[in-house]
């Protein structure tokens, strides 16, 4: 399952916004993936601005990794940002999935809750009033 959300705020400035962001909510940067560039560049252009960013939660990733190493498939986080219908969409993959991909304790299925809402927290910051 996609999580998915849209915001009004302009694409521009949820790029600008997002590392300070992410900060606040315990994820830093590790690197984006400018698709329209990219692509371009290899001779496949695409219309669209699409720009995937890696994140990572130091110490989520530390217990996730201690604990379940087939999780490291999924990380670092990946959120994908770009612009439909006129509104800036925020997307990434909803944790469901990773929990559904391998077997874990309550312990554990509670920690990983916590630290998707975190990441909702953050790609639903430009929707706060």
């Amino acid at each position: 399952m996609i999580y998915k959300i849209t915001t009004k705020t302009n694409i521009e400035t949820v790029k600008e916004e997002l590392e300070a962001k992410a900060k606040e909510l315990g994820f830093g940067i590790l690197k984006s993936y400018a698709f329209q560039d990219i692509l371009e560049g290899k001779g496949f252009p695409i219309e669209k601005d699409i720009t995937v960013y890696e994140l990572c939660n130091p110490a989520g990733a530390q217990k996730v990794l201690s604990q379940i190493v087939e999780i490291s498939v999924y990380l670092p986080c990946r959120l994908s940002i770009y612009e439909e219908n006129g509104e800036t969409v925020l997307a990434t993959i909803g944790f469901e999935n990773i929990l559904e991909s391998v077997e874990v304790d309550e312990n554990f299925k509670l920690f990983m809750s916590e630290l998707f809402e975190h990441l909702k927290a953050l790609m639903n910051a430009w929707n706060e009033v």
